[in-house]
């Protein structure tokens, strides 16, 4: 098989293979979401209104259950990102420039992963892609009244 066949192959797979990278990272983020509010997974709850864990907690619940479903993914996903990029630099940089060095992981990596959303969109198995359809769906039936 030639490399141009399997990328042609492989390209008629993005959607469903972005839409399942989307549903994973919404499920992961908003599970530290879960966490960090409610104290669970093996992790302790902060006070309600704590700046900046309680905020990010909720941002991380919100955001990532939107994205998870794909409703409002690019908005939910580019906000994800700036909070993900925000708790590298002002909890982990100063413990050292590599992620390995410092904790940060996890932020660096849900970072660039919602980036890759922002400018990709959803993919497939998306509720507002599944809304959509059946909305365009309704209007196109003829004799049907909205």
């Amino acid at each position: 098989m030639s490399t141009a066949r399997l990328s042609d192959r492989l390209a008629g797979h993005q959607p469903l293979v972005l839409g399942l990278f989307r549903i994973v990272l919404g499920l992961l983020f908003a599970s530290e979401g879960t966490a960090t509010l409610f104290g669970v997974l093996d992790r302790e709850a902060g006070p309600t209104g704590d700046w900046p864990f309680w905020y990010a907690g909720l941002i991380e619940l919100v955001c990532g259950v939107l994205v998870l479903l794909g409703v409002a993914t690019r908005g939910a996903a580019f906000l994800s990102s700036g909070a993900m990029a925000f708790a590298y630099f002002t909890e982990h940089q100063k413990d050292g420039l590599f992620p390995l060095q410092n904790g940060g992981l996890a932020p660096a990596l849900f970072c660039w992963g919602f980036l890759l959303l922002v400018f990709f969109g959803p993919g497939s198995l998306s509720l507002s892609g599944l809304l959509r359809r059946g909305d365009t769906t309704r209007a196109a039936a003829p004799g049907q009244t909205r």
